[in-house]
C-alpha cells in the first residue's frame, strides 16, 4: 500500500492517470450493463418484450435511488479516506471505513423493508399503468432483496479505488457482470421466468460483487481495513462523509425524480409507448455517462491525495488531463447518438412503433450530451477537494432548478416531444455554469492551506 500511496504523490501523472482511469471506467460500463442486460433481454421477449421492457423502466428510479444512498457514502468518504492518506493518518482512514460499512447495512435493512411495502402504489405514482404494473412489481419485489449487496458493493468499492487499487475495483463490477450475462438468458428464457429469472440474476450478481469487496477491505493487501468493531457509526466521522457525499446523492437521486416525473408526463402525453423509449432513452444515458463517472472517479484520487498533501501542481496537472479527455469523449459520443440513433434503439427493441418513438427522441434527448464532459469533470473536482456547499448546489442545479421547470413548461406547449427537448437546454445551461464557477473558484481553493 505504500508503494501505491507514494505513486499517488510521485508517478507521472498522464501514466498514472491512465493506470487509475482505464480500470475505473471498465467498472463503470460494467456496472452499466447490470441494468442494460436486464433490459435487451427482456425486450426480447416473444409477445410481451415492449411492455415488459416499459415496466421494467418504472423500476429504474427506484433502483437508481438505492444507488444514490450508495453514492453518498462511498462518493462521500472515498475522497476523504484519500485526503486522510494524504495526510498520514491511516488509523482515521481505517475508521472512517468501518462505520461506512456499517452506515450502508443500516440503509440497506430501511430502504429494503419500506419500498417493499409502498412498492405498488409509487410505481402507479411513477407513470405505470394497468398494463405494465405487473411486471414492475414482478421484477422489483425480487430485485429489492438484494439491496444490502447492491449498497454494499456500490458504496464500498469506491474504497478500493481510493487506495489506487483501480484493477481490483474493476473486478468487483466485473465478476458480478459476468455472472448476469451468463445467468439472465438461462433464467429468462430457458427456465421461463421472464422478468422475475432477470431479476434473480441480478440479485445473485450483485450478491458475488459484495463479497469481492468485503473480502478484499479485510484482507491484509488493503491498508483500509474494515474493522468490525468500529462499524457503529459516529457523527464525528459520519457528518463530513454525509455533507461530501450529497452532492453524488442528489445527482443520483434527482436523476431517480427526474425519471419518474418524465415517465409520469410521457404517460399523460403520450402511453406506454412514449414511457418505453425513455425506458430505452435512460438506459442509453447511463451507459454512455458511464465512462465520463469513470474517469472523474478514477482520477479522484490524484486529486484528492496530492490535494491534501499540498501539491498544488500536481493537482493542476492531473485536472487538465481529466477536463480534456472527458470533454473529447462527451463530444464523441453525442455525435455518435445524433448519427446512428435507430442502429442502437435496435438493440433493445424490435416492437416498430417503440422503435420509431425512441429513434426521433434519441435525436433530441441527447443534444446537449457534449456539455456533460465540462459538467462532470468540473463537479468532480469540487468533491475531490471536498467543497461540499458548491457541490451540493451543482448537483441541484441541472435537475431540480433547470430540469424539472423545463419539463413542465415545455411539455404543456410541445406535449411529448417537449419533455425531451427540456434535456439538452438543461444540459447545456447547468454544463456552462459549472464550468464558469469551477475556473472562477479553483483558484482560492487550491490556495488555502489544508489543515
Amino acid at each position: 500500500m505504500q508503494q501505491t500511496t507514494t505513486s499517488l504523490g510521485e508517478a507521472p501523472v498522464g501514466k498514472l492517470l491512465l493506470r487509475l482511469a482505464i480500470p475505473t471506467i471498465l467498472a463503470q460500463l460494467i456496472n452499466a450493463l447490470y441494468t442494460i442486460i436486464d433490459r435487451i433481454y427482456i425486450g426480447h421477449i416473444p409477445g410481451t418484450g415492449a411492455l415488459a421492457l416499459t415496466g421494467i423502466g418504472l423500476s429504474f428510479p427506484i433502483i437508481m435511488l438505492l444507488a444514490a444512498f450508495s453514492m453518498l457514502i462511498g462518493a462521500g468518504g472515498a475522497p476523504l479516506a484519500s485526503i486522510k492518506l494524504g495526510q498520514g493518518k491511516p488509523e482515521e482512514a481505517d475508521s472512517l471505513l468501518s462505520q461506512a460499512f456499517g452506515t450502508l447495512i443500516f440503509f440497506a435493512i430501511v430502504l429494503t423493508l419500506i419500498i417493499q411495502i409502498f412498492k405498488v402504489p409509487l410505481l402507479y405514482a411513477f407513470g405505470a399503468s394497468d398494463q405494465t404494473v405487473g411486471y414492475s412489481t414482478s421484477y422489483l419485489g425480487i430485485y429489492l432483496w438484494g439491496t444490502i449487496f447492491v449498497l454494499t458493493s456500490m458504496g464500498l468499492n469506491p474504497f478500493i479505488t481510493a487506495q489506487g487499487f483501480s484493477k481490483i475495483s474493476m473486478m468487483t463490477m466485473l465478476l458480478g457482470s459476468i455472472v448476469n450475462i451468463i445467468l439472465d438468458p438461462i433464467f429468462i428464457f430457458v427456465f421461463g421466468w421472464g422478468v422475475q429469472g432477470a431479476a434473480l440474476a441480478t440479485v445473485i450478481s450483485q450478491a458475488i460483487s459484495s463479497t469481492w469487496v468485503l473480502r478484499f477491505l479485510t484482507s491484509k493487501k488493503s491498508t483500509l481495513t474494515i474493522k468490525l468493531k468500529q462499524i457503529l457509526p459516529k457523527k464525528s466521522v459520519m457528518f463530513p462523509v454525509l455533507a461530501l457525499g450529497i452532492s453524488p446523492f442528489f445527482m443520483m437521486s434527482t436523476e431517480s425524480l427526474v425519471n419518474i416525473i418524465l415517465n409520469a408526463t410521457l404517460q399523460h402525453t403520450g402511453g406506454d409507448v412514449a414511457v418505453g423509449a425513455m425506458s430505452i432513452l435512460a438506459s442509453v444515458m447511463l451507459f454512455s455517462l458511464s465512462p465520463l463517472q469513470g474517469l472523474t472517479q478514477g482520477g479522484q484520487p490524484l486529486l484528492s491525495f496530492n490535494y491534501g498533501a499540498g501539491n498544488i501542481d500536481r493537482v493542476k496537472a492531473s485536472f487538465k488531463r481529466i477536463f480534456i479527455s472527458a470533454i473529447a469523449f462527451s463530444i464523441g459520443v453525442c455525435t455518435i447518438l445524433q448519427l446512428f440513433p435507430g442502429v442502437i434503439v435496435g438493440f433493445f427493441t424490435q416492437d416498430v412503433q417503440l422503435h420509431a418513438t425512441a429513434t426521433k427522441a434519441m435525436r433530441i434527448y441527447s443534444a446537449g450530451f457534449w456539455m456533460l464532459g465540462f459538467q462532470i469533470a468540473c463537479q468532480q473536482a469540487f468533491i475531490a477537494f471536498s467543497q461540499a456547499k458548491i457541490s451540493f448546489f451543482l448537483a441541484l442545479l441541472r435537475k431540480i432548478i433547470l430540469l424539472i421547470p423545463l419539463v413542465f413548461i415545455l411539455s404543456s406547449f410541445l406535449g411529448m416531444r417537449g419533455v425531451f427537448i427540456a434535456e439538452p437546454i438543461a444540459d447545456i445551461a447547468a454544463g456552462t455554469t459549472t464550468t464558469i464557477l469551477f475556473f472562477v473558484q479553483s483558484k482560492k481553493i487550491l490556495a488555502k492551506k489544508l489543515t
